[in-house]
């Protein structure tokens, strides 16, 4: 069973294929000596890049080389290979190791990992590790690990990285053979459309918003009936009910009422004494004078007279001097 690719946008897919295209090739060589059978470590390696792909998408890029390599080795063919691998004699030193051993060997020498890393992928400490490739380490006729082989080794591993077939880094590409069935068989870059999906109709054209529209009338209707409703209960409660305290209601038309006698103001009777000076006062000619006798008054005592602010004023003054006239101008 392998996993379906999560739908990416074009420039992760752009990214997603660009790191791929620069692991495999060592994957595929880290996976073909781990089990010694190339069918395998194809098989194996793809089943990584289809699964890799089905997650990268939720993985940041910064974390997508330490997720690709512990899927590989984690990988059952990988982890645990069969008996019965076959390797070249100049690689004699591999099948001799256990699988532990070796797959820490060849993640350094091959994948080109650093300690740490490779730790961290087989979920070792650094001092495991380091304990597994000083066990994969040939060793001179004393016991002693021999510095020359180890070098030998890892350039032979080295030289098979670079004389990898492009046939078969192309296969890894297009793992499903194509077939008169399915001549446009999907390869893990490109998954198959499913069943659903291709035999589903396509639409000519966008059918009636049946849905929206009643979704419409459904409120419509609601507020409708909320007003009518509403205006009901305003009638039939009557004016009490529907005007709050302290507001001014409309009660219909103005009525007019006469008010009883005894609610008249009372207006008290005038004093026959003196009716007759204020009607003689009132009928006195010189009154206007008699009411501005304190303006007179005053303008007798010498008062200043008012500026007549009637005309308009010079706005810069001329000085003092200049309007007087002495005896000597003369």
């Amino acid at each position: 069973m392998t996993a379906a690719t999560a739908p990416v946008s074009s420039t992760a897919a752009g990214a997603l294929s660009a790191f791929l295209r620069g692991v495999e090739r060592r994957a595929l060589v880290v996976a073909e000596l781990q089990c010694g059978d190339p069918t395998v470590a194809e098989q194996a390696l793809v089943a990584v890049m289809r699964a890799f792909a089905g997650i990268a998408s939720d993985v940041p890029m910064a974390q997508w080389p330490d997720r690709f390599w512990i899927l590989l080795a984690h990988r059952n063919p990988i982890r645990s290979p069969a008996a019965g691998g076959q390797w070249p004699p100049e690689l004699a030193h591999l099948p001799a190791l256990a699988p532990p051993a070796r797959l820490a060997l060849l993640l350094r020498i091959g994948g080109g990992l650093d300690e740490a890393a490779a730790a961290q992928i087989l979920d070792l400490p650094v001092a495991d590790y380091q304990q597994a490739l000083a066990e994969a380490c040939p060793r001179d006729a004393h016991g002693q690990p021999d510095a020359g082989r180890w070098r030998a080794l890892a350039e032979q591993v080295q030289q098979r990285l670079r004389e990898l077939p492009l046939a078969r880094l192309q296969r890894l590409q297009q793992p499903v053979a194509a077939t008169a069935a399915a001549p446009d068989a999907a390869s893990w870059r490109t998954p198959a459309r499913t069943a659903a999906t291709s035999a589903r109709p396509r639409r000519r054209g966008r059918g009636l918003p049946w849905k929206g529209m009643l979704i419409v009338l459904a409120t419509a209707g609601v507020l409708l009936g909320g007003a009518a409703w509403w205006k009901h209960a305003r009638d039939g409660a009557g004016p009490a009910a529907s005007v709050p305290e302290g507001a001014v209601g409309d009660a219909g038309p103005v009525q007019v009422e006469r008010l009883p006698a005894e609610d008249l103001p009372v207006t008290a009777p005038a004093d026959p004494a003196h009716a007759a000076s204020d009607a003689a006062m009132l009928a006195d000619p010189e009154l206007g004078l008699a009411r501005d006798a304190d303006l007179y008054a005053w303008f007798a005592a010498g008062g200043p007279v008012p500026v007549d602010e009637s005309q308009p004023q010079p706005s810069r003054p001329e000085p003092a001097a200049a309007g007087l006239e002495t005896t000597a101008d003369e």
